[in-house]
């Protein structure tokens, strides 16, 4: 039965998710139920291409990810695929008609951290941003839409913006794990080995930036994907304030995290929020 395969696929991506990220299932949950399975197995194909750039150390990454891109567009255009991961994937795809470029455009800069280890000027760091964070939050955008290509068009610069604002808070607190592990910086000019409050400091301004455009894309989001993406805004925003406040050697040493009840917090005042139309 092929309902069966689907729905064996679908499980396999919601689980990645739920081991991988807690409190972006948890924001996943928030959404309606119609767009729960498609961002689970959009999440999925995402968290599984990272995995092979920063986690398989002990094999081939440039073979592993050639193998996976050309498996990825085997998928979507055979409509299924063997790997349960990719199968739940290109049902997003087609379903949503979601447009390649976005996909091509995260495996390049998948395939950016296999060979690059630091970035000269913000036009590397922006194309990188733009494959490795902001597709995404455009390929959930078009699940969110439900087909509506103007209101599509009205939110992706919203969208584009949250999506940086979330990869450079994920730069910020795996600043460990990518200096130290994997000899990764991302951020141009910024010496991490001498990492200072200035140099903080004017990335934290930028993800002000990015937060406030990315807060008043929020608000004119369908009522399906609101309370969802408002939680998760509002969970990166506190890890963002928690990191803003501590001194440069302390991120250098610690991966911030926000303790569970703060996370039970955010989700109560967000929903609060939402119920009296206040976001």
């Amino acid at each position: 039965m092929m309902s069966l395969y689907h729905a064996v696929s679908f499980r396999c991506s919601k689980q990645i998710t739920e081991q991988y990220s807690t409190s972006f299932s948890g924001a996943i949950k928030l959404l309606h139920k119609d767009l729960r399975r498609p961002v689970y197995n959009i999440y999925g194909f995402v968290r599984l291409a990272d995995e092979i750039v920063d986690t398989f150390h002990a094999y081939n990454k440039v073979e592993l990810l050639d193998k996976f891109e050309q498996d990825t567009w085997d998928a979507i255009k055979s409509g299924i695929s063997l790997n349960p991961i990719l199968h739940s994937f290109q049902s997003v795809v087609n379903q949503y008609s979601i447009p390649h470029h976005l996909i091509r455009s995260f495996l390049h800069s998948m395939r950016m951290d296999l060979y690059k280890t630091a970035y000269v000027n913000e036009l590397e760091l922006d194309e990188y941003i733009y494959g490795s964070a902001e597709v995404v939050g455009l390929m959930c955008l078009y699940v969110f839409c439900e087909g509506n290509a103007a209101q599509y068009e009205s939110l992706k610069d919203h969208a584009r913006r949250l999506g940086a604002a979330f990869q450079k808070i994920n730069f910020l607190r795996d600043i460990k794990a990518d200096v130290l592990g994997l000899s990764r910086s991302y951020f141009p000019g910024v010496n991490f080995h001498d990492f200072t409050d200035a140099a903080k400091m004017q990335i934290a301004a930028s993800i002000e930036d990015d937060f406030r455009a990315g807060l008043e894309g929020i608000r004119k989001l369908p009522w399906k994907a609101k309370m969802g993406v408002y939680t998760a805004y509002r969970y990166y925003y506190k890890l963002h304030l928690k990191i803003k406040a501590m001194k440069p050697a302390a991120i250098l040493q610690n991966r911030v995290r926000v303790p569970d009840l703060q996370k039970l917090l955010i989700i109560l005042q967000a929903g609060m929020y939402n119920k009296l139309n206040w976001i």
